[in-house]
């Protein structure tokens, strides 16, 4: 999967009004299919798949910012096809404890897990993959698994990255874990990881987007995603689509001011939320296909 970067350089009246253009342009970026931004002391640097990438829909943006007297320009150009995290995965990452029931370890760096005193812990081998808990995102999935009844349960994870989803799932119960990645560095990780933590039996990886599902068979008792917005708002009808009555959809990826966008999404689903965590401004939704009373 090839990725782009867009560099956008920001000229705005006053320093001020930098941040919220910062702001904007990332929000209007997300539209359009750009999934990641890192801000720079002249604006922001976008990254999106090429696949995705449509040069039009920038000038429009652009064209069409809404604050005055604000002047854009930008750069696009093609991200090597390499291990991008080469350098962050050769440093490691600080063992994440979630709710003290889950250690999640770098495998690459960590030989004694004796030093930990969680319940569950999981080693994790990060190539190319999102999910080793760093994240606030990752870090309230993680914790939302803890507090689901998981036990026999089939898990379908969207977007899996390293796999963490789907491995501690399985960790808490769950019999069966399905999961996918568009990415083929994520899903291979995430088979790794499986088996370098036991359960690789019981976790099947899949490489492909969404459209995997139609080759899936059965339906879920639980089905996570943790992917950007607009892939979610896309993606919710086919995560519907093989959810088992009374299943539970967990969302994240998303600010909190995204959630009612979502939650509109879900209501014309027959789905609900049920519970939602929030951390620094990053939102997890919790989402039922019950009937309610």
């Amino acid at each position: 999967m090839k990725y782009l970067s867009t560099t956008f350089k920001v000229e705005a009246p006053s320093h001020e009004l930098m941040q919220p253009c910062r702001e904007l342009l990332a929000d209007s970026c997300g539209e359009v299919g750009y999934e990641s931004f890192v801000d720079t002391d002249e604006g922001i640097v976008g990254y999106v798949q090429q696949e995705n990438y449509s040069e039009s829909f920038v000038k429009e943006l652009i064209a069409q910012f809404p604050i005055a007297d604000v002047v854009i320009t930008y750069t696009t150009e093609e991200i090597p096809d390499q291990d991008w995290n080469e350098t962050w995965e050769a440093e490691g990452f600080e063992p994440i404890i979630v709710d003290g029931k889950v250690t999640i370890y770098d495998a690459r760096h960590v030989e004694d897990t004796e030093q930990f005193s969680s319940p569950i812990q999981i080693g994790i081998h990060a190539r190319n993959a999102f999910g080793t808990g760093n994240h606030e995102t990752t870090r309230m999935m993680v914790s939302t698994l803890l507090g689901m009844p998981l036990s026999d349960r089939r898990v379908l994870d969207c977007g899996c990255g390293t796999g963490i989803l789907g491995i501690v799932a399985i960790k808490c119960g769950a019999r069966e874990v399905v999961a996918y990645d568009i990415d083929e560095f994520s899903s291979d990780n995430a088979r790794h990881n499986a088996v370098l933590n036991g359960v690789g039996e019981q976790m099947d990886v899949l490489l492909g987007n969404a459209g995997v599902l139609s080759h899936v068979e059965g339906i879920f008792d639980v089905v996570l995603a943790n992917i950007n917005r607009n892939i979610l708002l896309q993606d919710m009808e086919a995560f519907h689509g093989v959810m088992a009555q009374g299943a539970s959809l967990v969302l994240s990826g998303f600010y909190e001011e995204d959630a009612p966008m979502l939650l509109q999404k879900a209501e014309t689903l027959g789905l609900h939320e049920v519970s939602r965590k929030i951390e620094n401004d990053w939102c997890c939704l919790v989402l039922s296909n019950n009937v309610l009373v």
